[in-house]
């Protein structure tokens, strides 16, 4: 089928492989309305319909032969093990078999030398993993009591051990077998049934009966709508990306001409070369979420003015991306569905029952996201880079950010959002450009894979992400944490002073205080209660902390 799409490839400048690419996910689109239709009472058909057109997507379309009967393979293995062994190993043992095999295939892809515009069974095969994994986890779950479960292994427990085909329609759901979503077993069961729109409104309900009287399925509003907008975005994304990306990408960063402009212009071009290498990342997440959206999956009840909403399908928050404040939302926002499975399946995993995660746990989260990529160097320098940046975001957050607060502001779960000082504003707008500015120095090994060329574009733009990050944990860990927490402490005492001469400054034109119900002290704001105690036991704790750093 190569001679289909060859036309289009050499017409736009991208391979073979990436038209053919979009081509599956922008088909999904119609055959998400004919799924949507095969009635719910049926589940086998849905489950068929899925298998047959992953199928023809992996076989005829994108000529993965071998692959396919790869994935077939790492799904009938994981389906014997999480049936047959009952141990608590099962999960790990099927962690182990899926790792193993994908990391192989990694292998192979890198002796092969295949770039990012060659499709692939890893592709599939990464999603794929996902899926395995949490299903051994969800059954070694259904297995356990209810009461050693926290709220998301109790709702995503596998109680009832699939069918052969049922299992195999899961994995093989395909608007999410090439680049994702990857969804839970209860997930697909919920899309297949129809019970995920339990949800909706019984006016609805309703309103459809009174149209037609005959039992039907029912499906939210909105779900047509919000696909074809996810498609329209997809597709600019991907116009943009076409557009801008021969002329702005990491790879020129390590060119003579890149190498020859002024420091400042190279820090700005690669600002742009970030964005544009993000753009090929929001344009096929964008439309395989539309795609997925199409075939009812995504739907997660109504908004306040009575829209339905559909955000279970997805996978970017670009907003929170391009105009991240800090390292963490940063972080929540890219891949979404991969730090869901990274944090279900190995982050509260590996921490031993009855203690918080701690290090070992991150360590082998950020281990495990990086063999999960690939074995090139280059995921390793990015992620290893970004454990730092993450250290020190959180000891900006810790230490600096309080400095633009009210001294009396208490952080907590319920409190009310900060006061928007024209100090906490510059210190959010410093923190975007921080929080970026990393992000696409970081990636830039992740993008060129090989440590000598990262190191070359990093050269290039003087290290600039090294010694910000470098220079911030210096601050902190030689002696700064302390230097604010003594200013802290000044302006929390000059705080209260200020408050102990307003009060008596009250007292002596209103007469002594009454209670919060009566009347002298008209108009006055509420502060947290209570504010003397709560700046006490700031003072203490600071103090304390001091002198343990100081010793």
């Amino acid at each position: 089928m190569d001679a289909l799409f060859q036309p289009i490839a050499d017409a736009t400048g991208a391979s073979v492989d990436q038209i053919k690419l979009i081509f599956c996910l922008l088909f999904s689109y119609p055959l998400g309305s004919v799924y949507i239709r095969i009635p719910t009472a049926h589940p086998e058909l849905k489950h068929a319909f899925s298998i047959a057109i992953t199928l023809f997507y992996l076989v005829p379309v994108l000529n993965l032969y071998v692959g396919t009967i790869q994935l077939a393979f790492s799904i009938a293995g994981t389906y014997y093990l999480a049936q047959r062994v009952h141990t608590q190993r099962m999960p790990w043992l099927v962690f182990l078999f899926t790792m193993l095999h994908l990391t192989i295939n990694h292998v192979i892809r890198a002796l092969s030398d295949s770039g990012y515009e060659t499709m692939e069974v890893t592709g599939p095969q990464m999603v794929l993993t996902m899926k395995l994994t949490t299903f051994a986890w969800n059954v070694f779950d259904g297995r356990r009591s209810e009461e050693e479960l926290d709220k998301w292994q109790t709702s995503q427990r596998v109680v009832e051990y699939p069918s052969l085909l049922e299992f195999f329609g899961y994995a093989f759901y395909f608007p999410g077998i090439l680049v994702g979503p990857y969804l839970t077993l209860n997930e697909y069961r919920a899309l297949v049934s129809g019970s995920l729109y339990k949800a909706a409104e019984k006016e609805e309900e309703e309103e459809s009966m009174l149209v037609d009287p005959m039992p039907r399925r029912l499906v939210p509003r909105g779900r047509k709508r919000v696909a074809f907008r996810k498609m329209i975005v997809g597709l600019a994304f991907l116009g943009a990306y076409v557009t801008f990306y021969p002329e702005a990408n990491f790879h020129l960063t390590i060119e003579d001409e890149f190498e020859a402009k002024r420091l400042l212009s190279r820090i700005i071009f690669l600002q742009f070369c970030g964005f544009c290498e993000r753009v090929k990342y929001y344009a096929v997440w964008t439309l395989t979420e539309g795609a997925s959206i199409q075939t009812g999956l995504g739907f997660t009840g109504y908004t306040k003015s009575g829209g339905t909403r559909w955000e279970g399908a997805a996978n970017v928050d670009i907003f929170n991306i391009e105009f991240s404040p800090n390292v963490k939302v940063l972080l929540d926002s890219w891949n979404m569905k991969t730090n869901v499975w990274l944090r279900e399946c190995v982050y509260k995993r590996v921490t031993p029952k009855g203690k918080k995660p701690g290090f070992k746990s991150s360590l082998a989260t950020f281990g495990t996201s990086a063999f999960w990529h690939g074995i090139a160097p280059g995921y390793y320098l990015s992620f290893f880079f970004f454990a730092f940046v993450q250290t020190c975001g959180r000891l900006a957050r810790t230490y600096l950010r309080p400095l633009v607060l009210p001294a009396t502001y208490v952080q907590s779960r319920h409190s009310p959002p900060p006061p928007q000082t024209t100090a906490k504003q510059i210190y959010d707008y410093l923190g975007i450009m921080c929080t970026v500015s990393l992000m696409n120095y970081g990636t830039i090994p992740f993008m060129l894979l090989n440590i000598d060329d990262s190191f070359v574009a990093w050269n290039n733009v003087a290290w600039y992400g090294h010694f910000l990050v470098g220079g911030g944990l210096v601050f902190f860990y030689c002696g700064g944490t302390i230097i604010i927490q003594e200013i802290q402490l000044v302006r929390l005492k000059e705080e209260r002073a200020l408050k102990q001469r307003e009060e008596v400054n009250r007292t002596l034109r209103y007469g002594a205080p009454t209670s919060p119900s009566g009347s002298s002290t008209p108009g006055r704001a509420p502060t947290l209660p209570p504010v003397d105690d709560a700046m006490r036991q700031i003072e203490r704790e600071l103090s304390t902390s001091s002198s343990n750093k100081s010793d």
